[in-house]
């Protein structure tokens, strides 16, 4: 098993490669060992274009190949089975003859959960499912959201003072440093749709581009009571992730209505005295990491869900 999580994590090193240009599809990494030593590896490059485990078999040199009946195939999803815009990766391993196959994950895709392990099993290939399965979930948890919750993946994000407000009465207070406001901005570039409410929209006029990083600016939406977010309509328009950058009523309507994954909460040492509080914290909720940039705090908080 150690050796397993071993090259299932090289599938995680791999599969992070395609994070802007897989969507909408799954980052997905492929690794193929025989005799202790990789023979072959790649990752989906590009939605619409060759599933890693199609170019994990390409990159085997030659005189490689007569290794493949006894060699093992990670990869850190399960092997689609249907017919997309590419054919089958699990009728592909099979024709390749491989021995064994190791799964980090079951593919919550309608059209696959579970019948790509399937096929496989019903060949004759020893399959091993669930090896770093935490890991691999998390790194497309966009993907897995949107398939088994039928919405965006959803993060709330906030700059507080040291005292605990998010401005001043109203006036914007620049809270952040050009460098955080940077990672703001890297962010931007990995979620599909962007959110705030129409009071800060009129108010501030943000932009919510990308203009300090490279990469695809999210889709703008302002909701208010006239116009109250839909999550299903989100679904059908094919949007996986969702970051909302809202005022106090805004983001704390999410957190009240549990809508929502993670919490990115940026804290300065600055003091404002007075102003608007930042929202309240539920109480499901778990630290996963704190980073410290430029005099300030990054706390990333996840909701633990049943």
């Amino acid at each position: 098993m150690v050796t397993d999580e071993i090259f299932m994590h090289r599938c995680l090193q791999l599969a992070a490669n395609g994070r802007q240009n897989a969507k909408p599809n799954p980052m997905v990494g492929a690794v193929i060992v025989a005799r202790g030593r990789i023979i072959g590896e790649g990752y989906h490059v590009r939605c619409g274009e060759a599933h890693a485990e199609v170019n994990a078999f390409a990159s085997v040199k030659p005189h490689d190949e007569c290794l493949l009946p006894e060699a093992t195939l990670y990869v850190s999803l399960e092997p689609c089975a249907h017919y997309g815009k590419t054919p089958p990766c699990a009728l592909l391993i099979i024709e390749k003859g491989v021995k064994r196959v190791v799964v980090g994950c079951v593919d919550p895709f309608a059209e696959v959960q579970g019948r790509g392990i399937q096929l496989l099993r019903e060949a004759g290939i020893e399959v091993t499912v669930g090896v770093l399965r935490e890991e691999c979930e998390r790194l497309n948890k966009t993907f897995f959201t949107f398939h088994r919750q039928q919405r965006p993946y959803i993060i709330l994000k906030w700059a507080q003072s040291a005292d605990g407000f998010i401005d001043r009465n109203g006036e914007a207070v620049a809270l952040s440093t050009p460098f955080t406001k940077m990672l703001v901005h890297k962010l931007r570039s990995e979620v599909d749709a962007i959110l705030v409410g129409r009071i800060t929209d009129e108010r501030e006029h943000p932009r919510l581009d990308v203009r300090h990083w490279s990469g695809r600016s999210p889709r703008r939406l302002v909701i208010d009571h006239a116009h109250p977010l839909h999550l299903a309509s989100l679904h059908a328009q094919r949007l996986q992730s969702l970051l909302v950058e809202g005022g106090c009523k805004t983001l704390q309507w999410f957190i009240d209505q549990g809508l929502w994954d993670e919490l990115r909460i940026e804290r300065t040492p600055i003091a404002l005295g007075n102003g608007t509080p930042s929202p309240r914290l539920p109480q499901d909720i778990k630290i996963t990491s704190t980073e410290y940039v430029d005099g300030n705090s990054i706390v990333h908080i996840r909701h633990l869900k049943d």
